[in-house]
């Protein structure tokens, strides 16, 4: 399961980021052709943010995708899966998105003015 090393790579970045901030809510961004499952991302993300200044963020998953832009005929179109094919018939595709995993964004606990 390779969304545990991911999982473990987004925790230490936003960890070293927030530097020593609490952090409740990370937003990552995964395209559907990453082949990155998010619900294993979301569970392997739980287990790894334990005692970590992540320990108990929300995780927002926004799955992205994909798109390709037809060489033969310049036309874009939606891929499902990475064997797509053009309504020209085309196969010649250069991927635009779908391949993503971004971290976009990561919310810190404020701090109070007491």
């Amino acid at each position: 399961m390779h969304e545990l090393s991911i999982a473990r790579s987004i925790v230490g970045i936003v960890g070293e980021q927030a530097k020593g901030r609490k952090v409740m809510r990370v937003t990552l961004e995964i395209g559907k052709l990453s082949a990155i499952m998010p619900e294993a991302i979301r569970f392997c993300f739980d287990v790894v943010a334990k005692g970590s200044a992540l320990d108990g963020a929300g995780l927002d998953i926004v799955e992205i995708p994909g798109r390709a832009r037809c060489l033969d005929c310049g036309v874009d179109v939606a891929l499902h899966d990475l064997t797509g094919r053009c309504a020209c018939g085309s196969r010649r595709l250069q991927r635009l998105t779908g391949e993503e995993l971004n971290i976009k964004s990561m919310e810190l606990e404020t701090e109070s003015c007491a």
